[in-house]
């Protein structure tokens, strides 16, 4: 996919290191649901907004994925950790599992998704 193919989701001044998450509308086969879109490392990193173990959202009020430390996503209902990197469990009930990712790009001081074979934009 190309550029043209990139759905703005926030400005890249947005996202703090460490900070809260952006979330934005997907669909995955047919359902409505959330992606979402954080800073660690200074990269942005992109995932469903589904925990590994139940498919349930992960942020315990919106946008914020991140434990306290800043090092880790975590489930606000199991519990679980994940590395804000790769998505993998890192610890609770589903370690070794890993989080759906979702491709984010960041251009032109801006932050975008695009979509792929499974997540797609909210049609309208």
């Amino acid at each position: 996919m190309n550029a043209s193919c990139d759905i703005l989701i926030c400005a890249s001044g947005d996202l703090a290191e460490g900070g809260l998450g952006k979330r934005f509308p997907v669909q995955v086969h047919g359902d409505e649901t959330t992606g979402f879109v954080v800073r660690y490392g200074g990269v942005v990193y992109g995932y469903l907004n589904r925990c590994a173990h139940v498919p349930i959202e992960l942020d315990w009020a919106e946008g914020e994925f991140f434990e306290s430390s800043g090092l880790y996503l975590m489930c606000a209902t199991h519990g679980a950790v994940y590395a804000p990197d790769t998505g993998k469990c890192e610890g609770g009930p589903c370690t070794g599992a890993h989080l759906r990712k979702i491709m984010a790009v960041e251009r032109d001081g801006q932050v975008y998704w695009r979509p792929d074979d499974i997540v797609k934009p909210v049609e309208a």
